[in-house]
């Protein structure tokens, strides 16, 4: 062998290793059959087919726990899940049909309303809060209410009969409308 490693210039030690018969690539358990992971998956997509992998698998770990078993790992039951298409489709983030551009903007005066707030850091160390109530049409700030406290339920609400007592003086008709 010294001879034909010479011949070809390799190291003897990199054929020796080279001849040794190699055990199987294997490691680790063989894998467990799905079958009966699939049945148990299917059952509970039955029931209730929005769910998901993470949904079945929290089902599937509280069913066996009740039983005192050993359960399937998350990874595993989405593999499954995969392979057997059971998966949910993906949101694709698709545009949606109703397209906001960022503006909202209405034809007439009073007949839609915006509010926000804000804060301002004074000289003093304190913070002045501020929330006011905008008119849609003419960015007119119609309301307003400010407090070095924080904003309460009550200044909200005062700041809403002052915005709706100003808008019923007004003359135009108006409508409340509210995104949420």
């Amino acid at each position: 062998m010294t001879a034909v490693c010479e011949t070809l210039g390799v190291a003897r030690s990199n054929i020796a290793e080279r001849v040794k018969p190699r055990p199987s690539r294997t490691r680790g358990r063989p894998p467990l059959a799905d079958q009966e992971l699939v049945d148990e998956i299917k059952s509970i997509i039955d029931d209730m087919p929005t769910y998901g992998y993470r949904r079945v698998h929290a089902i599937l770990r509280r069913k066996a726990r009740s039983e005192n078993r050993l359960w399937p790992n998350a990874k595993r039951v989405y593999r499954v899940m995969k392979v057997h298409s059971m998966l949910l489709q993906r949101h694709t983030g698709a545009i949606d049909t109703r397209r906001h551009d960022g503006r909202v903007s209405v034809e007439q005066s009073n007949l839609r309303w915006c509010s926000d707030g804000f804060e301002i850091g004074c000289d003093n160390k304190e913070k002045v809060r501020v929330a006011f109530a905008l008119d849609c049409c003419d960015r007119e700030a119609i309301a307003h209410v400010a407090t070095t406290e924080g904003i309460k339920n009550e200044d909200v609400q005062d700041l809403s009969s002052r915005l709706l007592r100003t808008a019923s003086v007004s003359s135009t008709p108006f409508q409340s409308q509210s995104n949420g």
